[in-house]
């Protein structure tokens, strides 16, 4: 075994070049390069957060509901999401401009594009219509809305955003707000006052999801206002769109409702900050196709997520998806491999500034630490050659004998330096050289 290793190091020895050199010489930009393309890595495109926060809605809303689909959908690549419930659109909005979620649900009609520009906010996208459900107690003999003069109306807390539309609703009617008597409720307060007989009617702005609505539509001695104005609401509010509730959708057995019902409908756009990181954008929006892409009693197959419906910029990433789909890595790999590769152009930009200088310089230094264990005995013989020169004629053949002696020595050193083959001819050239001196001194000494 000892021979076999003694005959592989040899054969290692006397190659035409060092690894070993090579690796010292190469270390330290080697280890430069790593730490700098770690620093973009993590600087210039850090990994995305392993949390968001998503505001909500009120208890028992659309909102709430859907926040639970997305944190559901976020879970599945490793993203945890934080539900936090709120008075409703104007509420999320306060709340993402203060930085205390990450994303929200906020209705169409709650912001302008200069204010959300400003504010730093974008769109991932509208979501779904939400209509304005007023529910009446049968009754209330109210066909339109001037009508509600003197009645008890909930209309919602302040942070939901829907008594500000409703407001604008009935000013468009002429009505002012101390021509009713409004109240303040959440939702399933106001839901129980309404079914007490305490108050006339309430409004709220959700989804036909919503548990509540769907109570409320199949309760019996409630019925929904029909807005048959709701073309000229369209056309006056240009932030609500015109939509029908078809007769039966409700219940088609018991023909429920028992003819159209025409609404006046804002839009749900889910809403982040604009440094979100874009990777938590794609992941939004891919949910967000998966759980509002399908048909609706409002909505036609594929109509939602959309780009449109929003006074909101859009996110770029979101409009790439709208326009091509989810991103190419992202369609074949998990999330966080895909975002790895997409992030590497870092790494690829870094390298390709440090290593092309780095192979002009690094050559060389290699070709000089090869040669400076040749060229530092050039030094020796020199020396070797002065103390010859200066050697006094009574003591010269004692300095011969001494120089003599260190030349041996430096001979039996320059027999075990080790160079790679392409430099063979520097070491052979030292070794001549040796005795070149050698033969001086001997020349010298019969002289």
């Amino acid at each position: 075994m000892k021979p076999m290793r003694h005959h592989v190091n040899k054969i290692l020895a006397f190659t035409r070049f060092s690894p070993r050199d090579l690796l010292v010489t190469a270390a330290p930009a080697t280890l430069a390069i790593a730490a700098l393309c770690l620093l973009a890595y993590w600087l210039v495109d850090p990994m995305p957060p392993r949390v968001v926060t998503l505001a909500t809605g009120q208890e028992n809303s659309a909102y709430e509901v859907f926040g639970k689909k997305y944190a559901e959908a976020l879970r599945k690549h490793g993203i945890q999401v934080q539900l936090q419930r709120s008075q409703g659109s104007l509420d999320n909005l306060q709340r993402l401009n203060s930085g205390k979620v990450d994303i929200a649900f906020v209705q169409s009609g709650s912001t302008s594009q200069d204010e959300a520009e400003r504010r730093g906010l974008m769109s991932v996208g509208s979501l779904f219509t939400e209509p304005v459900w007023l529910f009446l107690r049968d009754s209330v003999k109210a066909g339109e809305l001037k009508q509600l003069t003197g009645l008890k109306l909930n209309l919602g807390p302040e942070g939901s955003g829907v008594p500000r539309l409703f407001r604008q609703v009935l000013d468009a009617n002429g009505v002012t707000p101390e021509q009713i008597t409004a109240s303040a409720l959440d939702n399933t307060p106001a839901t129980v006052e309404l079914l007490e007989g305490r108050i006339d009617g309430l409004v709220f702005s959700s989804a036909p999801d919503a548990p509540l609505v769907q109570m409320l539509l199949m309760t019996p001695g409630i019925r929904l206002f029909d807005f048959t104005q709701a073309e000229a609401y369209t056309r006056r509010l240009p932030f609500l769109s015109h939509v029908v509730l078809p007769r039966g959708i409700v219940d088609l057995g018991r023909d429920m409702p028992a003819h159209d019902v025409h609404l006046i409908a804002p839009t749900a756009t889910l809403v982040a900050r604009g440094d979100l990181h874009p990777a938590l954008v794609d992941l939004l929006v891919q949910a967000a196709a998966q759980t509002h892409g399908g048909a609706g009693w409002f909505q036609q197959q594929g109509q939602f997520p959309s780009p449109r419906y929003t006074e909101i910029p859009v996110a770029h990433e979101a409009a790439r998806f709208y326009k091509d789909g989810p991103p190419l890595l992202q369609r074949y790999m998990s999330f966080w491999l895909a975002n790895f590769f997409e992030r590497m152009w870092v790494l690829v930009v870094a390298l390709g500034a440090l290593i092309l200088p780095l192979s002009k310089v690094l050559p060389p230094l290699y070709v000089w630490r090869i040669r400076s264990r040749v060229f530092r005995w050039y030094g020796q013989l020199r020396a070797v050659e002065q103390a010859l020169a200066a050697a006094p004629s009574e003591q010269r053949d004692a300095i011969h004998a001494e120089q003599l002696a260190h030349l041996n020595d430096i001979e039996d050193k320059v027999n075990q330096v080790s160079i790679p083959l392409a430099f063979a001819d520097e070491l052979y050239g030292l070794r001549s050289h040796i005795n070149l001196v050698r033969q001086r001194i001997g020349d010298a000494a019969t002289g």
